[in-house]
């Protein structure tokens, strides 16, 4: 299971970073690109003329130190919202540091192609080039391994300490810059250019350097900007109204009002919410090659799983012997062990251990005096031959009936019900033979992931349909798509069957995960709306999909999902907060501003607020303070619980939607209890 690195939610550098990156983030140039805080921005500024300047635009004097106060605190409501960016960078550039220290300008030794070699900077190395890394050297840059086999340490890379295996040809060729070759050597060919490699990607990706906003966020920005213009034109609008009905709104009163009104909340945290979504994928060890792969996690509809690796531990281990009418069980598995004896696969350890279990004393010392015969695709058959002569055989059913008749024997009449049963339980049988009888079958038994039953069922609750890939026959990929609990299946898969079904499901209108690692997965993850790669797989897997998995655990697509789904939750449930704060402190500030004027207000004044000056200060106070307060719930997200998307709607604005309503009522009243006490000693 994937590990999730528990790390400290703010630590002094981060936390000396922050700050300093709030201020620097006070650059208009800057502010703009949110522009709910920039017009908070532009109010602080007003006022702060006003407050140097009490009687332009008509003021008066005696609002001077109300306007510095009113000025402090717009300040603080801007400083505060980048501080929240500024933690949630700082947290990733805190992470893309250790990364950094990976990425040594070393040297490599490049091959000519006369055969000699030449010691270069990593950094001049070209796509295409040739490298020839020895035991503990660190591997230059990304690439493809062309020929030797090494153990690689990818710890600066994945966290583990364990070696990882690379060799040239099959899916665990590819090799990433900054890991160290530890046994052996590698020739390397070159796949990435110089400063585009995937460790630079991840350190770009980690720094928010390349963040890039995703649809849902822009959606959600402009929503926000259209309800502060909205706000804007009432604020604007208020003022002839009052002036109609006898009011004088000063103007820091009135950019108060307006702050108070537009969605600050929500737009103080919204650039923090995606940086730390894309923290806590990074932080679980996958590398999201865009913001918007990791949106895309939380509207997943349906999953396409392999089974090999993902839903099962992919090594068929013995877990029975079954012998055919006639023969003692003990002779079946006296012949498998001893067939099995020489055989190093799974398959044959398991063979010989289970048998040892079930009393076989075969001396392993007899190995010496057998020839083994190695399984080969065409034979589809292990075994040995002894001295004497006799030929012990395990090998696939059908491969193994013609070699039977070959030999002039029969086929026992129960054999096919024991294969037949063997495939219906998911599992694969092993006929076999001595010379030309059959002794029986051995029952080779992928297992399923234990746990895994009860996380699909997680995932149909919250509507995810999962559908299982396997190149087995339909009877053994039935079996264990119902052990494993998914809701379909797609048996003897080819490569471009997973094309198919996910094409299928998207013309449906639904968006698809899947994970591979193969070159021949390729196409299949650049098709699906989330492709997520293993860092042990081939390059064209990891450059076709848009998130990479460091520990290469393929079920961890279920866990990215569901911090897709968080990120969604989070975003979704501080907008609800933020909004239904807008209302409180609409009716908190409204009523106490025209109650002198018109005494019928007073019914809603229900918080019964001391002066006009001390509801609107006390309402700014808490739109401020409020930005802080949350920014633990923007870093860590909303907790995340599986349930259908009616459920969770209400759920959500239960808490946030009831509870932005409640806490600003309750706050602001506080706050007036002790804010009043001090405006009336300076006049106001």
């Amino acid at each position: 299971m994937a590990k999730n690195k528990k790390t400290k939610f703010i630590t002094k550098d981060i936390l000396k970073s922050s700050i300093i990156g709030s201020f620097q983030k006070l650059d208009p140039r800057y502010m703009i690109k949110n522009p709910v805080m920039f017009v908070v921005e532009i109010g602080c500024f007003i006022t702060l003329l006003l407050t140097f300047v009490p009687t332009l635009f008509g003021g008066s004097e005696q609002y001077r130190i109300y306007n510095g106060i009113v000025t402090i605190i717009l300040f603080v409501t801007v400083l505060f919202a980048n501080f929240a960016e500024s933690v949630a960078e700082g947290r990733g550039k805190a992470q893309a540091a250790s990364l950094k220290k990976t990425k040594q300008d070393t040297k490599a030794r490049k091959l000519l192609p006369d055969g000699t070699e030449q010691i270069i900077n990593a950094s001049e190395l070209k796509k295409g080039d040739l490298v020839l890394v020895k035991a503990g050297e660190l591997i230059p840059n990304d690439g493809e391994v062309i020929e030797g086999i090494a153990s690689v340490d990818e710890s600066a890379i994945t966290g583990e300490s364990a070696p990882v295996t690379r060799e040239a040809g099959g899916d665990f060729s590819s090799v990433t810059g900054g890991t160290t070759v530890v046994s052996d050597w590698l020739k390397i060919k070159i796949v990435a250019e110089p400063g585009k490699s995937f460790l630079d990607k991840m350190i770009s990706m980690v720094e928010g350097a390349s963040r890039q906003k995703t649809p849902n966020e822009i959606a959600l920005n402009t929503l926000l900007i259209v309800l502060t213009l909205i706000f804007l034109i009432v604020v604007v609008t208020l003022y002839p109204f009052a002036s109609y009905l006898g009011v004088k709104i000063p103007i820091s009163w009135a950019i108060a009002l307006m702050v108070c009104l537009i969605p600050t909340t929500i737009g103080g945290l919204l650039s923090a919410i995606g940086i730390a979504g894309m923290d806590r994928v990074t932080r679980f060890n996958v590398i999201a090659m865009s913001g918007k792969a990791v949106e895309a996690c939380g509207d997943v509809d349906t999953m396409i799983l392999d089974k090999t690796g993902t839903i099962t531990y992919g090594n068929r281990l013995a877990a029975e012997f079954y012998p055919v009418k006639g023969v003692e069980k003990e002779d079946l598995i006296d012949y498998s062990v001893m067939c099995s004896i020489m055989d190093t696969t799974p398959e044959g350890k398991s063979t010989v251990d289970l048998g040892k279990q079930m009393g076989c004393v075969l001396d392993e010392r007899i190995a010496d005096q057998m020839q083994f015969v190695e399984f080969t695709a065409q034979s589809k058959m292990s075994g040995v031959n002894l001295q004497d002569g006799t030929v012990v055989r395990k090998g696939a059913f059908e491969a193994m009936k013609i070699f039977v008749k070959e030999k002039g024997g029969n086929i026992p009449e129960d054999l096919q019900e024991i294969v037949t049963n063997i495939s219906n339980l998911g599992g694969t049988p092993l006929v076999v033979c001595v010379n030309e009888k059959i002794l029986g079958v051995i029952y080779l038994k992928d297992t399923v992931k234990p746990g895994l039953s009860e996380r699909f069922e997680r995932l149909r609750e919250i509507g995810i349909k999962t559908i299982m890939c396997t190149g087995d026959n339909p009877l053994t990929a039935a079996t264990i798509a119902k052990e494993a609990g998914v809701d379909g299946f797609i048996a003897e898969c080819r490569p471009e069957d997973k094309i198919t079904a996910i094409k299928k499901e998207q013309a449906e209108g639904k968006l698809v995960a899947m994970t591979g690692d193969g070159t021949n997965d390729a196409p299949a993850l650049a098709q699906a709306d989330v492709g997520l790669a293993m860092n042990s797989g081939t390059q064209a897997a990891k450059e076709a999909a848009n998130m990479v998995d460091l520990d290469s655990d393929p079920t961890k697509i279920l866990e990215v999902v569901e911090i897709g789904k968080q990120l969604l939750i989070t975003r979704g449930s501080l907008t609800t907060f933020s909004i239904a704060n807008d209302i409180a402190k609409y009716f908190a500030i409204i009523p106490a501003m025209f109650t002198m004027v018109l005494p019928q207000m007073q019914i809603l004044n229900i918080m019964h607020l001391a002066t006009p000056a001390s509801a609107i200060l006390s309402a700014l106070i808490f739109n401020a303070i409020i930005i802080p307060g949350l920014i633990p719930v923007a870093m860590k997200g909303v907790k995340y619980k599986p349930m259908k998307a009616e459920k969770m709607l209400l759920r959500n604005m239960g808490i946030f939607g009831l509870g932005g309503i409640i806490v600003p009522f309750v706050g602001i009243k506080l706050i007036d209890l002790l804010v009043a006490p001090l405006l009336a000693l300076i006049g106001m």
